[in-house]
């Protein structure tokens, strides 16, 4: 469940994030990025997605269009905590993937972090959290196609951390 950011803006067709990490994985991953999705839209969507689909792990990729919008941090902290609980009350776990709030002067000198609202969350849930990893993607200009997405070599990377991740959480051998 993500935004532009899962669906894969800024690479070619099959080279954003969930389609590598299910050739890399043998998962059957279902990409649910729309591009400029907030996580109120995410809330919104998650029902129907999660009954079409069963899925077996959500993987929650939101926020970054919040931040862009001005949302205030309590309503994004409110619709991801909702999320999450609407995925727990079915017995699906779920993984937040910490998200960097845009930052020209971090940007432009190649260091941006996680926002801390993620890390928040994570705790407040008792949720597993991949982080640092989408951060120093969009750190590095080399791995971008704009100022906030990947490009191709940056959805690989993107997709290595976080199937490192996964594995250390204990969702993989």
């Amino acid at each position: 469940l993500g935004d532009s950011v899962s669906y894969g803006t800024g690479a070619g067709k099959d080279e954003d994030y969930p389609t590598i990490l299910a050739a890399n994985t043998g998962w059957d991953v279902i990409n649910a990025g729309v591009p400029g999705d907030t996580s109120a839209a995410g809330l919104e969507r998650l029902p129907e997605l999660l009954e079409e689909h069963s899925p077996k792990l959500l993987l929650v990729e939101l926020g970054g269009n919040d931040f862009l919008q001005h949302v205030p941090l309590t309503q994004t902290a409110s619709n991801l905590k909702a999320i999450l609980a609407q995925a727990r009350a079915k017995g699906i776990p779920s993984v937040l993937l910490a998200v960097p709030r845009p930052n020209l002067l971090g940007a432009a000198v190649g260091k941006l972090s996680d926002d801390p609202l993620y890390e928040r969350i994570a705790s407040e849930t008792d949720t597993p959290i991949v982080k640092n990893v989408l951060s120093e993607v969009l750190s590095k200009s080399a791995l971008k196609a704009d100022p906030i997405h990947p490009n191709a070599e940056g959805y690989h990377k993107l997709e290595e951390g976080l199937r490192r991740s996964l594995l250390e959480l204990g969702f993989f051998k």
